[in-house]
């Protein structure tokens, strides 16, 4: 499809993938940060890749895994300047030419609208999106039932070129929270070890409407949002815990995997009443 372009090009080395085997779903969106910052220059607009104040919405969609080893490329391109700006960006193995991950974002430009020069290079660019369309979700009316799951504070190596929390760091950290979920629920290391399980997400949801610098505290909690026969959907909100402004929240849908048949593998009892027992806590 024409106006696409390639914004990134590499491999996944070992050490980046995960104890489902496959590549770790924060470094992703590390490399959406780079990607994000080549389409913006080759729009001009790169002046918003540098802003940590600009609202934004990523829609993530996981087709299939990456392991290590796998060699894989990004080509990005504008979808749209209508309701802010829309970027798409798909994630290719680069041995067979098929997209492995989608992601759609939706900038709200409120407060860093676009000049007219750079709306009109912007609209000469627009490419068409063949990627899925993002599914309406909704999240709990309150955080009633949500658990503690990360808390720290922000490192010199987390932050991007403008001094902020990077997209990858706070990924890792809603990584980091979905495992101590898990385990609240009894999926803990043990488990996963012995029934040879994992969670693999299919379906990220991240909305970015604040900004942590070098050295502020954080904090992520946890509830949920679905729980079926073999899926789980956790919603994750990180704030600053000193005013308690969220400053970004992770919807992540995936699945109970069975890592030898790599296949969904349905919740033992066990796990679905402590699920049920959240679940409650928060009606």
């Amino acid at each position: 499809m024409t106006n696409w372009i390639e914004t990134y090009r590499g491999a996944v080395p070992p050490w980046q993938c995960d104890v489902t085997e496959h590549f770790t779903v924060a470094y992703y969106f590390d490399r959406l940060e780079e990607a994000e910052a080549n389409l913006a220059d080759a729009l001009g607009i790169n002046h918003l890749s540098h802003r940590g104040d600009v609202p934004r919405r990523i829609s993530a969609r996981f087709a299939r895994e990456l392991r290590a080893g796998a060699s894989f490329h990004v080509e990005s391109a504008a979808l749209g300047l209508e309701d802010g700006l829309r970027l798409g960006h798909r994630f290719i193995d680069s041995t067979n030419g098929e997209v492995v991950t989608w992601f759609d974002e939706h900038w709200d430009l409120s407060a860093a609208p676009l000049t007219s020069q750079q709306r009109s290079t912007v609209e000469s660019r627009i490419a068409g999106w063949n990627g899925p369309a993002a599914e309406p979700r909704s999240d709990p009316a309150t955080t009633d039932g949500f658990i503690p799951t990360a808390r720290g504070r922000v490192k010199a190596g987390d932050v991007d070129a403008s001094g902020h929390f990077a997209l990858g760091a706070i990924v890792h950290r809603f990584s980091n929270a979905s495992g101590q979920f898990g385990a609240a629920i009894g999926m803990d290391s043990t488990f996963m070890q012995q029934q040879r399980r994992g969670f693999s997400t299919f379906e990220l949801i991240l909305q970015i409407s604040g900004v942590l610098r070098l050295d502020v505290p954080y904090l992520v909690q946890t509830g949920i949002g679905h729980f079926g026969g073999s899926s789980l959907r956790m919603i994750h909100r990180m704030a600053d815990p000193r005013t308690d402004t969220e400053v970004a929240r992770l919807s992540q849908f995936g699945v109970n995997l069975d890592l030898d048949a790599r296949r969904p593998a349905r919740w033992p009892e066990e796990i679905r009443q402590q699920a049920a027992a959240l679940l409650g806590s928060s009606s």
